[in-house]
């Protein structure tokens, strides 16, 4: 072994008696220096077999929605997304020899320090891919520094602990924090096989050590001051195993978030919400029903033994260990109604005027929170250390989304469609829950929804009368602008539908103005809903019916809670060929910073179509021989004069969609409203961000 590069090497000898010569010797050296000699540790590692416990790989968002669908109800579904989802055993194995091979290694460099899992791969709420978090922890090794220094004669060549570690020379306890993840970073490139990409981050947080390993395909940090995040750790597991609904709550609600766009990888360092951040709203949430369903994070401490009294940092951390230990809940609501619950309690929930406190199981004042307490849009305080808020990164857009769609996924609950399996084999419960906005009133199955609010661009009563009118069709137009000439997609009229509402009858839909086609003058102004009965009510008869003059069979069909009445005023087929939601802001930066001072200002949409061009030129004029995406796109106008007026567009992708659609949809759901508004100049609204 050698200290200077901070290598060792395995030397295969011929014979084993020649193996065991050299063992016998008592020191040996090499061009004069001494090394440190000891038997290779022979270790078998059993491959997974391929039936139970190996590895799966994940499955994709239609397999997830087909496997949904066989439940038998939504509590059967939440259930059977844990087993989705989760890590199965042989990936726990897996992640166990990589924390092994991992030991071994620092050991020969940091004697007595202990490599120690955290995080989504031991909290009880792990899933696919989930990123391999390490602590390495090099107290012992200091302690064992400190004393082979003040032990007599340290440091000759004939003190045992002199040659313990190949950098015994090197003070960890003087050494700065940059220094010794520098140490660690060169540990992985050089020592421990198949680790690459090894990067070091110390101005994080928490400072941090990146890596991924090849054959496993697992990404990972390792930090080397987060005992806080060990103690986090433990808590999460200890509320998994608490009650039996935590998990599927969790897991439900994360995968929700996700596919909503409201949830990212922390690394990105984006504005969105962590799964972290996700999971103790969740217990949040279950520490304010009543009854309880967790035990706030006081009342643990006060449960917490001798033995579970922690102090890390001067942050309480004690809890106790042991789930058995806790008084049962008397709450015996189902997973799917704490589901709804959970979204009907967030939707309206003032994120930024107050701290979600884990600690004391209430929302707290400002004030309460304490001085060093990062405010912002989303304020979520760590349940041990209380300056910190989970959720800091997060900004008042993404907080508003968040409630915004937790409005939309609690109407969804109160549906049948949520309650009730399918006999038509259409998505319901879970399944429809989990499209991006699929659950938005008005989105159709398989569909998704974008609503455009037209509040404070004109009198709503205008926009009422003239469905097919002047108003109306500057809209369509618009969007079909947008999409084609801004965004570069590939936009036709699209096929004659059924309009719902009205008669029920089949009519052709009036194209797209922007495409040459007038739709019909003088078309009939759109009906206004009616007035939402409360959830569990009859609904009321049309005014001027007589029911009972009627047949039961034919008594006409009002509208329920979940339907409005459409009137689609065009429609588009779609094609999407290039990444124009990719890199956007870059290109902006680099088209504004090229622009002379002196230029007057253009169309307020120039400059986005000069962003889509500039995407299409880099991966290539040539339009390619299929598009990325297709879709179906209709719009209509939806509200009144008792509702904020607004345009809801529904894309129908096909095939069914996929990550890429996702992302598409997301960019879409930002930057289409805006830019309406900038082209219809009702106002300068928000500049496009992607």
């Amino acid at each position: 072994m050698d200290k200077e590069k901070g290598a060792y090497a395995i030397v295969e000898l011929r014979e084993a008696a020649s193996r065991e010569r050299a063992l016998a010797q008592p020191q040996h050296a090499l061009a004069g220096r001494s090394l440190r000699v000891r038997p290779r540790e022979q270790k078998d590692f059993a491959r997974p077999s391929p039936g139970r416990g190996a590895r799966r790989e994940p499955l994709g968002a239609g397999q997830l929605e087909q496997a949904l669908c066989q439940a038998a109800d939504v509590d059967a579904q939440m259930e059977q997304l844990v087993g989705l989802l989760e890590l199965s055993e042989g990936e726990r194995r897996l992640r166990h020899l990589l924390v092994t091979l991992f030991q071994e290694v620092f050991s020969e460099f940091f004697p007595g320090c202990a490599v120690l899992p955290f995080g989504s791969s031991v909290n009880g709420f792990d899933a696919h891919g989930c990123d391999l978090d390490l602590l390495l922890d090099l107290e012992p090794t200091k302690s064992l520094q400190t004393s082979a220094r003040g032990a007599p004669g340290a440091g000759s060549s004939g003190d045992p602990g002199a040659e313990e570690s190949i950098l015994s020379d090197i003070d960890l306890a003087s050494a700065s924090p940059p220094e010794v993840l520098e140490l660690v970073a060169a540990v992985l490139r050089r020592c421990v096989p198949g680790v690459r990409r090894v990067r070091a981050v110390p101005t994080a947080r928490r400072p941090v050590v990146k890596f991924s390993h090849k054959q496993s395909g697992l990404a990972g940090d390792i930090s080397i001051d987060n005992r806080l995040a060990l103690h986090n750790t433990q808590f999460l597991r200890l509320c998994g195993e608490a009650d039996k609904r935590v998990r599927p709550l969790v897991y439900a609600v994360r995968l929700w978030a996700k596919q909503q766009g409201l949830a990212g990888n922390p690394a990105g360092g984006g504005p969105l919400l962590t799964n972290y951040a996700l999971t103790l709203l969740v217990l949040f949430f279950l520490q304010t029903r009543s009854p309880l369903v967790l035990p706030t994070v006081a009342r643990l401490r006060e449960l917490a033994g001798d033995e579970d009294r922690v102090v890390v940092a001067g942050w309480d951390c004690s809890f106790p260990r042991d789930a058995a230990l806790l008084e049962p809940s008397a709450n015996s609501e189902s997973p799917s109604s704490l589901l709804a619950e959970f979204f009907r309690v967030f939707g309206d929930f003032d994120f930024s005027g107050q701290v979600v406190s884990l600690r004391e199981g209430r929302a707290l004042p400002l004030p309460e929170a304490g001085e060093p307490f990062k405010l912002g849009s989303l304020n979520l305080q760590d349940p041990f250390e209380l300056s910190h808020n989970v959720a800091a990164n997060v900004n008042e857009k993404t907080a508003s989304r968040l409630g915004r769609c937790c409005r939309a996924a609690a109407k969804y609950c109160r549906s049948l469609q949520y309650c009730r399996k399918s006999t038509k084999g259409r998505g319901w419960g879970l399944a429809r829950l989990f499209q991006p906005g699929a659950v938005e009133p008005g989105a159709g199955a398989g569909s998704f929804l974008i609503s455009i609010p037209l509040a404070a661009t004109r009198p709503p009563e205008q926009l009422c009368e003239e469905p097919g009118g002047c108003g109306f069709k500057e809209i369509c137009a618009a969007i079909a602008f947008v999409l084609r000439d801004v965004l570069q997609c590939g936009c036709a009229p699209g096929k004659p539908q059924k309009q719902v509402g009205g008669s029920g009858a089949e009519q052709s839909l009036p194209e797209d103005p922007a495409l040459g086609e007038e739709p019909p003058g003088d078309a009939a102004g759109l009906e206004e809903e009616p007035p939402q009965p409360p959830v569990g009510s009859k609904r009321p008869q049309p005014d001027g019916t007589d029911s009972a003059a009627l047949p039961g069979a034919k008594r006409p069909r009002v509208n329920g809670p979940e339907e409005e009445e459409e009137e689609v005023a065009a429609s588009w087929s779609c094609a999407v060929w290039h990444r124009v939601w990719t890199g956007r802001r870059r290109l902006r930066r680099q088209l504004l910073h090229g622009a002379s001072p002196e230029e007057p200002d253009g169309d307020p949409l120039e400059l986005e179509q000069k962003v889509s061009e500039a995407i299409v030129q880099h991966e290539g004029a040539a339009q390619p021989p299929e598009p990325l995406l297709r879709f179906e796109a209709s719009a209509r106008l939806a509200g009144g004069t008792q509702r904020e007026p607004r345009v809801l567009l529904r894309l129908a992708p096909s095939p069914a969609p996929g990550p890429l659609f996702r992302d598409f949809f997301h960019f879409l759901q930002a930057f289409l409203p805006s830019a309406l508004r900038r082209h219809l100049g009702w106002g300068p609204g928000a500049a496009p961000q992607s």
